[in-house]
């Protein structure tokens, strides 16, 4: 996501068995100007975070709790810092939930579903792009 304007700039769609944070690598666009990441928790790890640094890459990921080691005032502080700019992001899963009939895909195999998940993104990027536009006129 392009954090400033909301718009999408890459995605990757999965199986249903890859988790989340397994694609973190193939989402960091060595394009982007900004060599920050936010993400949530999910995508924490002690392999990513190393991969992060060695990229050249700061780190804004959500730190996590583990079983009886919560998180302490400090580290949900720095959380709720960080919050405020993924905020942004999931802008697009409201509007994917709001206007566009959810983010439930209905359809059988990888091709078909990363069809619709591209046609979304693009629908998305056409609405936010007209926003940005009559925003500026």
């Amino acid at each position: 996501m392009d954090v400033k304007h909301k718009l999408i700039r890459q995605y990757e769609v999965t199986e249903a068995s890859v988790h989340d944070s397994q694609e973190l690598t193939a989402l960091l666009d060595c394009k982007n100007e900004s060599a920050e990441v936010w993400a949530d928790s999910a995508y924490r790890s002690e392999q990513g975070e190393r991969v992060l640094k060695m990229a050249g890459y700061t780190s804004h990921i959500h730190e996590k709790g583990h079983r009886n080691k919560a998180l302490n005032a400090e580290q949900e502080a720095h959380n709720q810092t960080k919050s405020r700019t993924r905020a942004r992001v999931e802008h697009v899963f409201g509007s994917w939930t709001n206007e566009m009939g959810g983010k439930m895909m209905r359809l059988i195999g990888k091709a078909g579903n990363a069809g619709a998940i591209g046609l979304k993104n693009l629908t998305y990027n056409i609405k936010r792009y007209a926003h940005l536009e009559e925003k500026c006129a």
